[in-house]
């Protein structure tokens, strides 16, 4: 009787460090440890642009009616180590998004982007495509991760599109997953592997260089094109 199959080996493997809580530069962005003293007050403002609230749709949380109760919000995200939340600022100085990485398993070396909202004057920049590349470069280059999750609400069709246009691979809808502001949520599961992060790398930073924009700022090849 022949013997079970089993998954490669991992020589060497241990488990990897958790996130640091430092800064991620770069040339269009940077990102910063929430500091809602240093975030607050931009941040409001930039989603104050979001006049219609749409952004909030598929977040389990906001819109908040006033800047102090998402002062209150932001000052309790940034208490926490899981989700670990950073502010987007872009080329102004100015705090005008969030993303966080959330459910750290360094024992597996999996590590999952989220809370990702984005206010209007970030949405289809540079700055916000080099924001997921910093955070991406991060997990693989700095930390040696195996595994980067993204989910959304399957119903989230720009966050789908965003996932796809970054390099993640879709994996599957797990069915009633979430209960989110009293509704069903199906949660749609990406990842990107280490074994696929050089060559998604690779497109990043090409798409990322200066003369792949015009004068406008406008870009002249997209990145899916990049991946070839």
């Amino acid at each position: 009787m022949s013997s079970p199959p089993v998954g490669a080996a991992v020589p060497g493997w241990t488990p990897r460090p958790r996130p640091q809580r430092t800064p991620m530069v770069g040339r269009w962005c940077r990102l910063e440890p929430l500091d809602p003293e240093r975030h607050a007050a931009s941040l409001f403002a930039a989603y104050q642009l979001d006049r219609e609230g749409h952004r909030w749709t598929y977040l389990p949380y906001g819109p908040f009616a006033n800047e102090a109760s998402f002062r209150a919000w932001l000052t309790e995200m940034a208490a926490k180590d899981d989700p670990l939340f950073f502010a987007v600022l872009d080329e102004t100085g100015e705090a005008v998004g969030v993303a966080s990485f959330l459910r750290i398993s360094p024992e597996t070396g999996s590590i999952e982007v989220g809370h990702i909202h984005y206010s209007p004057r970030l949405e289809r920049t540079r700055a916000a495509t080099e924001a997921m590349y910093l955070m991406m470069r991060r997990v693989f280059d700095e930390l040696a991760y195996r595994r980067y999750e993204w989910k959304c609400d399957s119903l989230n069709a720009p966050s789908r599109r965003a996932a796809d246009r970054l390099g993640f691979t879709y994996e599957g809808t797990f069915r009633q997953h979430l209960v989110a502001k009293g509704r069903n949520r199906d949660t749609a599961w990406y990842s990107i592997i280490d074994s696929e992060w050089p060559a998604i790398k690779a497109a990043f930073e090409a798409w990322l260089e200066a003369d792949n924009f015009d004068e406008a700022g406008k870009q002249r090849a997209a990145l899916r094109a990049r991946r070839g």
